[in-house]
């Protein structure tokens, strides 16, 4: 083993003893329980949340500290007075006078002055949230994290046009999972927070927040086409409610007319809301289900759901989009185009009617390829090696008639709709681009198209200069 280091770690997220907010968390925890067995000392800082108040530690070596006093519920954080912020800066900077090394999990720090005298490095596991872009346009650590070949493409295309040697610093490492955990289970315990009577009924699945971008309204559809039209009268629908939900009078008036939209589709029997299901019983609750539900627009940086429903057994419907397009092979997953509904429809009453579980190759290849087991050992690898590099230097670039364009790596071109827009949640039909691109695989010459149609596409985000390192 190397020396023992001192790792101090920053994490945005508030962290608990036994609960995960996240799939974010979740690696945050497999990654430092790892560090901690090997010798390593850590210390995480993170957001104070109710139930997390106080230190805690997850391993001997492993000490959490809840001091960071970021707003709650997510997002916003920094929608917080204005000494919390100066604290923070300051809890993390002193954290940091002994360490040895620096790892921001998810971002969210986004003052590189306070780790810039120490070797650090970044996992973004969001390219969403402003607080994570943030940190990546301001990064000026060492080495960053990344969970997929999307989430890599992606923040290479927006950073490297100001920094063309970023990508020489990022590394896709994709989650692994602990397959013993995540195999069939007998439903047993599940039945503590889900009506026992569920097990006699055809069961769709959606484990996630039940919020438009994570499709819940997509499954709406789906589900009274099956119970309508497919004749699965005695369909189920699970659906966890999320932590907050009783928080504030706009998540109140949120579910009541989520509520209202279930009840205009005739559905009131058929969705079945229930508590958010802790950690300890996820693998019932996949393997309790016929269909995982995965259709919505939400851009995943990985997207942990279906592989942890396929570990269990339970075959997930995905939509194109995001890291669900390309991170597990056609034969292994079945795909439809956002809100192509009638497909999704289609694959799930096939699902329900032949009682399709997951292959043994499918299994096999899961085991292989995403195993917990190279996922820490290859973040260990990361941050115990980390050196303290030269500052990233940024520059503005020129666009003239040379520069080249290529397809942002967050769009896709499909068959049946055209260009689909992982930010926008939407396609559009634009077959001169479309051409150009089928034309030029590894770009096209910008002083080739009218100035003011490839103002559009950049500016709309469909294409990015390639800008030369």
């Amino acid at each position: 083993m190397t020396d023992a280091k001192k790792i101090t770690v920053f994490s945005m997220t508030p962290l608990f003893p036994d609960f995960a907010m996240g799939g974010g968390q979740k690696q945050l925890k497999k990654v430092a329980l790892y560090l901690g067995e090997q010798g390593h000392k850590l210390t995480i800082l993170s957001t104070q949340r109710d139930g997390s108040m106080i230190p805690f530690k997850w391993h001997d070596n492993v000490e959490i500290q809840p001091i960071l006093r970021f707003k709650q519920p997510y997002p916003e954080p920094y929608f917080t007075p204005i000494y919390h912020i100066a604290n923070a800066i300051r809890d993390v900077g002193n954290a940091l006078v002994d360490a040895d090394i620096h790892y921001s999990h998810d971002g969210g720090l986004i003052f590189p002055y306070v780790y810039q005298d120490i070797p650090s490095v970044i996992s973004l596991r969001s390219i969403l949230f402003a607080e994570t872009l943030q940190s990546g346009f301001l990064f000026q650590g060492d080495e960053w994290i990344l969970p997929s070949e999307h989430t890599r493409a992606g923040y290479e295309a927006a950073v490297s046009q100001f920094s063309p040697t970023v990508g020489d610093r990022m590394h896709a490492i994709h989650n692994g999972f602990d397959w013993d955990k995540y195999s069939y289970s007998e439903p047993d315990t599940i039945f503590e927070v889900i009506p026992r009577e569920i097990q006699d009924h055809p069961i769709l699945l959606f484990p996630h927040r039940p919020e438009p971008p994570k499709g819940i309204y997509d499954v709406i559809q789906v589900a009274e086409k099956l119970v309508h039209e497919r004749g699965w009268t005695d369909l189920r629908v699970l659906v966890p409610r999320w932590l907050d939900a009783d928080s504030e009078p706009a998540n109140r008036a949120y579910y009541e007319k989520l509520m209202q939209t279930i009840h205009t589709a005739g559905l009131d029997e058929v969705f079945v809301f229930h508590d958010w299901i802790n950690d300890s019983l996820i693998a019932e609750y996949y393997s309790l289900a016929d269909v995982t539900m995965c259709i919505g627009s939400y851009v995943e940086t990985f997207g942990n759901t279906p592989f942890e429903s396929l570990g269990c057994g339970t075959l997930p419907i995905l939509s194109r989009v995001a890291t669900y397009r390309d991170l597990l092979p056609d034969e292994h997953v079945d795909r439809v185009d956002y809100r192509d509904v009638d497909s999704a429809v289609e694959l799930a009453h096939t699902i329900l009617t032949k009682k399709h579980r997951t292959s043994p190759e499918t299994l096999n290849y899961l085991k292989s390829e995403f195993s917990l087991e190279k996922m820490v050992t290859t973040y260990a690898d990361v941050i115990l090696n980390v050196t303290k590099k030269p500052q990233l230097p940024y520059t503005i670039p020129q666009l003239t008639d040379d520069t080249r364009y290529k397809l942002s790596p967050w769009c896709y071109i499909s068959e049946q709709y055209g260009i689909y827009h992982d930010f926008r949640y939407e396609y559009q039909a634009d077959n001169q681009l479309i051409d150009l691109l089928t034309a030029n695989p590894t770009g096209f010459r910008g002083g080739d198209v009218d100035a003011d149609t490839l103002h559009s596409w950049v500016d709309n985000g469909f294409v990015v200069p390639l800008i030369a390192g």
